[in-house]
């Protein structure tokens, strides 16, 4: 469904992903782990084109990019079949919640308003935030809002959802409730990339999980197999060294 081989990124000159290669099949989930700074949402950031990778090629739904000569026009194209959720929700301050969902379909999607709507509160109520259709971000909290944001890109209809550390701008009483959503959407065998450092939560929902560290993928196994026998001395010390630090 999504591969890319061989991503590059240079940031004055540190090169954060040093040639990554990266398999989607549909209905994965797959966590992208490893210490700060080791390219997560970098490599996330390059994938859906926030950031320009300097080398690269992505496959996608049948079609090939070159990442470092991908035109502007073929980017909207691709964008409109992912979505990202960001760890700092991105919501427009000045708009409700309904608006902040709706925004995105009547203008991007050029759909009408009313079906906008029913779209929007559909996916509102799955996220239980159909309560707060005509609040302002400011008026709620950090989880209801993170909630407005997965609600915002479950309603275009993404072929793959990507998260970046979706739980990591939250009070540690919050992580909760925005953990069970994603959950609930794995469980639905919907195809997310999920950058995240809550280990136990990749441990349940991932079907997957890509170890990087210093640019490179250390490791990349299925679930199970990374957290009961990792196959490197460094994810084991990894591992090892958030587990005594809980």
């Amino acid at each position: 469904m999504l591969k890319v081989t061989q991503v590059k990124k240079n940031f004055n000159g540190n090169q954060v992903l040093k040639g990554i290669d990266l398999n989607v099949e549909k209905g994965d989930v797959i966590a992208i782990i490893g210490p700060s700074g080791s390219g997560k949402t970098t490599l996330l950031r390059c994938i859906n084109f926030l950031e320009k990778a300097d080398s690269g090629i992505l496959e996608f739904d049948g079609q090939t990019f070159d990442l470092a000569k991908i035109t502007k026009k073929e980017i909207l194209q691709l964008r409109k079949k992912t979505a990202f959720v960001f760890q700092n929700f991105n919501l427009f301050r000045n708009k409700t919640v309904l608006k902040n969902v709706t925004e995105g379909l009547i203008t991007v999607r050029k759909m009408k308003k009313a079906e906008a709507e029913k779209v929007a509160l559909e996916f509102l109520t799955k996220v239980g935030m159909e309560d707060k259709l005509n609040s302002y971000p400011y008026e709620i909290s950090g989880g209801q809002q993170q909630r407005v944001a997965i609600a915002r890109a479950l309603a275009t209809n993404p072929q793959i959802i990507y998260f970046d550390e979706p739980t990591s701008a939250l009070d540690p009483e919050l992580i909760g409730e925005v953990l069970s959503v994603i959950k609930q959407l794995a469980d639905e065998g919907r195809t997310m990339l999920i950058v995240t450092h809550e280990l136990n939560f990749a441990r349940s929902v991932s079907n997957k999980v890509v170890f990087m560290e210093n640019g490179e993928i250390i490791e990349s196994s299925s679930t199970s197999d990374f957290f009961q026998n990792p196959q490197t001395q460094r994810s084991r010390d990894f591992l090892k060294s958030l587990n005594s630090g809980h």
